[in-house]
Protein backbone atom coordinates (compact mmCIF):
# COMPACT_ATOMS: atom_id res chain seq x y z
CA UNK A 1 0.00 0.00 0.00
CA UNK A 2 1.38 3.74 -0.95
CA UNK A 3 1.36 5.72 1.85
CA UNK A 4 -0.43 9.51 0.50
CA UNK A 5 1.07 12.12 2.77
CA UNK A 6 -2.02 13.88 4.16
CA UNK A 7 -2.36 16.89 6.41
CA UNK A 8 -5.92 17.82 8.57
CA UNK A 9 -7.13 19.68 5.35
CA UNK A 10 -7.10 17.04 3.11
CA UNK A 11 -8.98 14.92 5.68
CA UNK A 12 -11.05 17.32 5.65
CA UNK A 13 -11.94 18.04 2.33
CA UNK A 14 -12.21 13.65 2.07
CA UNK A 15 -14.50 13.64 4.88
CA UNK A 16 -17.33 16.21 3.66
CA UNK A 17 -17.08 14.38 0.40
CA UNK A 18 -17.61 11.41 1.79
CA UNK A 19 -20.47 12.81 3.95
CA UNK A 20 -22.11 14.84 0.75
CA UNK A 21 -20.96 13.22 -1.81
CA UNK A 22 -19.66 15.83 -5.44
CA UNK A 23 -19.82 19.32 -3.78
CA UNK A 24 -19.37 22.81 -5.64
CA UNK A 25 -16.41 24.58 -5.41
CA UNK A 26 -17.65 26.92 -3.03
CA UNK A 27 -19.59 24.33 -0.61
CA UNK A 28 -16.46 22.42 -0.49
CA UNK A 29 -14.54 24.74 0.43
CA UNK A 30 -16.97 26.35 2.53
CA UNK A 31 -17.49 22.88 4.87
CA UNK A 32 -13.48 22.81 5.29
CA UNK A 33 -12.64 26.31 6.09
CA UNK A 34 -10.37 26.98 3.11
CA UNK A 35 -10.71 29.97 0.07
CA UNK A 36 -11.77 28.39 -3.27
CA UNK A 37 -8.95 28.05 -5.12
CA UNK A 38 -6.21 26.34 -2.51
CA UNK A 39 -9.68 24.00 -1.87
CA UNK A 40 -9.52 23.03 -5.29
CA UNK A 41 -6.12 22.41 -5.92
CA UNK A 42 -6.11 20.27 -2.77
CA UNK A 43 -8.82 18.22 -4.29
CA UNK A 44 -6.97 17.74 -7.28
CA UNK A 45 -3.85 16.16 -5.83
CA UNK A 46 -6.67 14.18 -3.99
CA UNK A 47 -7.89 12.93 -7.27
CA UNK A 48 -4.75 12.20 -9.09
CA UNK A 49 -3.56 10.52 -6.27
CA UNK A 50 -6.10 7.79 -6.62
CA UNK A 51 -7.98 8.05 -2.62
CA UNK A 52 -11.31 9.57 -4.25
CA UNK A 53 -12.71 6.54 -6.76
CA UNK A 54 -15.60 8.32 -7.63
CA UNK A 55 -18.82 9.52 -6.61
CA UNK A 56 -22.50 8.35 -5.90
CA UNK A 57 -25.73 9.26 -4.84
CA UNK A 58 -28.08 7.36 -1.84
CA UNK A 59 -30.83 6.31 -3.40
CA UNK A 60 -33.98 5.63 -1.38
CA UNK A 61 -35.21 2.76 -2.54
CA UNK A 62 -38.43 1.92 -0.22
CA UNK A 63 -39.75 5.18 -1.74
CA UNK A 64 -39.63 4.01 -4.97
CA UNK A 65 -40.31 -0.23 -4.67
CA UNK A 66 -40.64 -2.67 -2.35
CA UNK A 67 -37.58 -4.62 -1.75
CA UNK A 68 -36.32 -7.32 -0.11
CA UNK A 69 -32.64 -7.22 1.82
CA UNK A 70 -30.91 -10.22 3.28
CA UNK A 71 -27.51 -10.57 4.73
CA UNK A 72 -26.00 -13.91 3.67
CA UNK A 73 -23.01 -15.31 5.59
CA UNK A 74 -21.52 -18.34 3.13
CA UNK A 75 -18.88 -20.76 4.06
CA UNK A 76 -16.80 -22.57 1.41
CA UNK A 77 -16.30 -26.36 1.84
CA UNK A 78 -12.83 -26.45 0.60
CA UNK A 79 -10.47 -23.75 1.87
CA UNK A 80 -7.84 -23.50 -1.45
CA UNK A 81 -6.72 -20.42 -3.18
CA UNK A 82 -8.38 -21.59 -6.32
CA UNK A 83 -11.62 -21.72 -4.35
CA UNK A 84 -11.90 -18.45 -3.38
CA UNK A 85 -10.92 -17.27 -6.56
CA UNK A 86 -13.76 -18.64 -8.01
CA UNK A 87 -16.56 -17.69 -5.84
CA UNK A 88 -15.62 -14.22 -5.60
CA UNK A 89 -14.99 -13.75 -9.31
CA UNK A 90 -18.47 -15.39 -10.05
CA UNK A 91 -20.06 -13.29 -7.12
CA UNK A 92 -18.47 -10.08 -9.34
CA UNK A 93 -21.06 -10.22 -11.78
CA UNK A 94 -24.05 -10.99 -9.77
CA UNK A 95 -25.75 -7.41 -9.60
CA UNK A 96 -28.02 -8.36 -6.49
CA UNK A 97 -25.18 -8.58 -4.14
CA UNK A 98 -24.40 -5.19 -3.52
CA UNK A 99 -21.90 -6.16 -1.09
CA UNK A 100 -19.35 -8.79 0.10
CA UNK A 101 -16.58 -9.10 2.74
CA UNK A 102 -14.47 -12.15 3.13
CA UNK A 103 -13.70 -12.92 6.49
CA UNK A 104 -11.76 -14.63 9.24
CA UNK A 105 -12.94 -16.94 11.54
CA UNK A 106 -15.89 -19.43 11.39
CA UNK A 107 -17.35 -18.13 8.02
CA UNK A 108 -15.62 -17.06 4.51
CA UNK A 109 -17.97 -14.75 3.55
CA UNK A 110 -20.90 -12.01 4.22
CA UNK A 111 -22.76 -10.65 1.50
CA UNK A 112 -25.85 -7.99 1.28
CA UNK A 113 -28.35 -9.12 -1.41
CA UNK A 114 -30.71 -6.82 -2.70
CA UNK A 115 -33.92 -8.12 -5.00
CA UNK A 116 -37.54 -7.00 -5.41
CA UNK A 117 -38.99 -10.06 -3.75
CA UNK A 118 -38.34 -12.82 -1.58
CA UNK A 119 -38.62 -15.48 -4.19
CA UNK A 120 -36.28 -14.12 -6.31
CA UNK A 121 -33.45 -13.85 -3.81
CA UNK A 122 -34.18 -17.77 -3.03
CA UNK A 123 -33.96 -17.97 -6.84
CA UNK A 124 -30.77 -16.58 -6.59
CA UNK A 125 -29.67 -18.70 -3.71
CA UNK A 126 -30.17 -21.99 -5.92
CA UNK A 127 -28.14 -20.95 -8.35
CA UNK A 128 -25.45 -20.23 -6.37
CA UNK A 129 -25.64 -23.25 -4.69
CA UNK A 130 -26.18 -25.27 -7.92
CA UNK A 131 -23.41 -23.68 -9.49
CA UNK A 132 -20.04 -25.21 -8.80
CA UNK A 133 -18.70 -22.64 -5.93
CA UNK A 134 -18.03 -25.56 -3.07
CA UNK A 135 -20.80 -23.54 -0.69
CA UNK A 136 -20.83 -25.92 2.15
CA UNK A 137 -23.64 -23.55 4.36
CA UNK A 138 -25.15 -20.96 4.70
CA UNK A 139 -27.24 -18.78 6.51
CA UNK A 140 -29.90 -15.56 5.72
CA UNK A 141 -30.71 -12.82 7.75
CA UNK A 142 -33.87 -11.31 6.45
CA UNK A 143 -33.05 -7.03 7.20
CA UNK A 144 -36.27 -5.81 8.80
CA UNK A 145 -35.33 -2.24 9.29
CA UNK A 146 -31.72 -0.16 8.55
CA UNK A 147 -30.59 1.32 11.88
CA UNK A 148 -27.51 3.24 11.06
CA UNK A 149 -25.58 2.87 7.66
CA UNK A 150 -22.52 5.36 7.40
CA UNK A 151 -19.09 6.09 6.66
CA UNK A 152 -16.27 6.53 9.01
CA UNK A 153 -15.68 10.01 10.73
CA UNK A 154 -11.87 10.44 9.08
CA UNK A 155 -10.87 13.27 10.85
CA UNK A 156 -11.33 11.01 14.14
CA UNK A 157 -9.87 7.94 12.25
CA UNK A 158 -7.26 9.31 10.54
CA UNK A 159 -4.31 10.77 12.91
CA UNK A 160 -2.83 14.17 11.56
CA UNK A 161 0.55 14.88 13.82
Amino acid sequence: MKNISLDATDIRILNALQNYGNLSKSKLAEAVNLSATPCWVRLDKLKKSGLIKGYSANIALDQIIDITSVIVTISLSHHRKSDFEKFENYIKNISEITECIATGGGTDYIMKVITSNLSKFQELMNELISDDLKIDKYMTYIITKNIKSSHPNLTKLIPTD
